[in-house]
C-alpha cells in the first residue's frame, strides 16, 4: 500500500501558458523514455526480482515516477491552460487538440502514442536491471535536450529538478546490480542461471 500525500513532489507555477512546450514536454509523459513507461517498468520488474531489497528498491522508484508523471503533465496543464482553437493552431498544437482538445494523453513530442513496448520487464535481474540503468541515462538525457531549447525558468526548474533524480535513481540501480552480482556469486555476471547450462549449453 502507498501514502499518498496530496502535492506535488517539486511544485509547478508556470504563469505564462506556451502549447509548443507543452507539445515538447509531454514527451516524459508518454514518450519512449517518459515516466509512464518507467513507472511501469519498474512496478512491473519488482516481482520477479531475487532480491526483497531489490524489489523493494524497484517498488520506491516505480512509485515515484508516478509522482514524476504527475509533475509533467501538471507541466502540460498549465502550458495549455485556457488555450482557444487558434492559438492551438498558431503554435503547431492543433493536431493534438483535434484528437484531444487539452486532456492530458500519452505521447511522444515526435506523435507516437506510448504502448506497452515502451518498457521492458523480461524476468531475468540482470537483463532488467541493465534495462533500468539504460533507461535512467535516456530519461535523464532527454531531460537535458528539453533544458537546452527551453528558456522559460518556471518550466527548466521542474525539469532540472526531474533530470537530477533520474541521475540518482541510476546510482540506486546500479547499487542495486552490485547486489544481484554479489548475491548470485556468478563467474560471469552478464547471465546468472547456472541451472540453465546445466540443462540446455553443457551437454
Amino acid at each position: 500500500m502507498w501514502n499518498y500525500e496530496k502535492r506535488l513532489q517539486y511544485p509547478v507555477n508556470i504563469t505564462k501558458p506556451c502549447p509548443k512546450t507543452a507539445s515538447l514536454i509531454i514527451s516524459q509523459f508518454g514518450g519512449p523514455d517518459g515516466e509512464l513507461a518507467a513507472s511501469m517498468r519498474y512496478l512491473s520488474q519488482r516481482y520477479t526480482m531475487p532480491s526483497k531489497e531489490v524489489g523493494g528498491l524497484l517498488t520506491d522508484i516505480g512509485t515515484e515516477e508516478l509522482g514524476h508523471l504527475e509533475i509533467i503533465c501538471a507541466m502540460v496543464y498549465q502550458l495549455t491552460k485556457n488555450l482557444t482553437p487558434e492559438q492551438a493552431k498558431t503554435a503547431g498544437f492543433d493536431a493534438y487538440y483535434v484528437d484531444h482538445t487539452t486532456g492530458l494523453w500519452p505521447t511522444a513530442a515526435a506523435g507516437v502514442p506510448f504502448n506497452a513496448c515502451e518498457f521492458q520487464s523480461k524476468g531475468d535481474a540482470l537483463t532488467d536491471l541493465f534495462e533500468d540503468l539504460a533507461a535512467e541515462q535516456k530519461a535523464r538525457s532527454t531531460y537535458e535536450n528539453l533544458i537546452r531549447i527551453i528558456e522559460n525558468p518556471e518550466v527548466r526548474e521542474p525539469l532540472k529538478f526531474l533530470r537530477a533524480r533520474e541521475v540518482v535513481h541510476f546510482q540506486r540501480f546500479g547499487e542495486a546490480l552490485e547486489r544481484i552480482k554479489r548475491d548470485l556469486s556468478a563467474s560471469n555476471y552478464y547471465y546468472f542461471n547456472p541451472e540453465f547450462d546445466k540443462k540446455f549449453v553443457n551437454l
